[in-house]
Parts: C-alpha cells; sequence; structure tokens
C-alpha cells in the first residue's frame, strides 16, 4: 500500500492516511478482503504515532471502509458497486461545494466557473 505523508499540510496526518486508503477503494487497488497493515505497521512506515493510524482505522470503519477484527487485522469492506458510486459521488459533491464556495470567494460567476469546468473537462 503506497501512501504519501505531506508534512507541512494543513491536512491532519490521519485525514491525510484515510483519504489515501479511500482513494485506493475508490480505484480498485485496494478491494474487498484485502488486508491493511497493522497499526502499529503502518505507524512505523510512516513514521507516525500509532495513535494517528488507529483514528484513521477508526474513521475507515465507521465510515464502512474497512472492517476490523481483534486478533485478524484490518480488512477492507465488501462494497457493492452502488454503494461505492453513492459514496464517491458524496465525496465529489464534497469537493464541488469547496470549489463553487471557492468561486465565490474570489467574485467568479457562474458562467466563468462553468468555462473553467468545461475546459478542464475536456483535458481529462
Amino acid at each position: 500500500m503506497n501512501i504519501i505523508l505531506a508534512a507541512n499540510s494543513k491536512v491532519p496526518l490521519f485525514q491525510q492516511i484515510k483519504e489515501q486508503i479511500k482513494q485506493q477503494i475508490f480505484t480498485g487497488k485496494l478491494q474487498e478482503g484485502d488486508a491493511l497493515p497493522s497499526m502499529r505497521a503502518l505507524a512505523k512506515d510512516l513514521q507516525v504515532s500509532v495513535i494517528t493510524t488507529k483514528r484513521a482505522y477508526e474513521e475507515l470503519e465507521r465510515e464502512g471502509y474497512v472492517i476490523s477484527t481483534v486478533g485478524r487485522g484490518t480488512f477492507i469492506a465488501g462494497q457493492q458497486p452502488h454503494v461505492l458510486r453513492e459514496w464517491q459521488m458524496r465525496e465529489l459533491e464534497n469537493e464541488i461545494e469547496k470549489i463553487v464556495s471557492s468561486s465565490k470567494q474570489i467574485g467568479l460567476s457562474k458562467e466563468e466557473l462553468m468555462e473553467l469546468l468545461d475546459m478542464y473537462y475536456e483535458e481529462v
């Protein structure tokens, strides 16, 4: 599992870990039943405290992305395609909300924002 942390980011380390694991689930790099490293092993690999990895894993479990079993470890939960798509849509909506808010802060009109969106959509 490949996780890269940005120590100088305003995003807390546990959040960075959580979001990168979710992204790997969304892209199919992590699939149902895949084992995650132990909290201690991941903390050691990332050079963070076990409390940081524990919080990331707990939030992932609370949100339904992973299942933890005492003595066995933490595994990627089964994701039904429609549920996974719903999670992805929720994440996208959160990002769109941030973009719209930022656009309004700098005085961008809806038309200008849509023009930017069209431009980026065509590039990708």
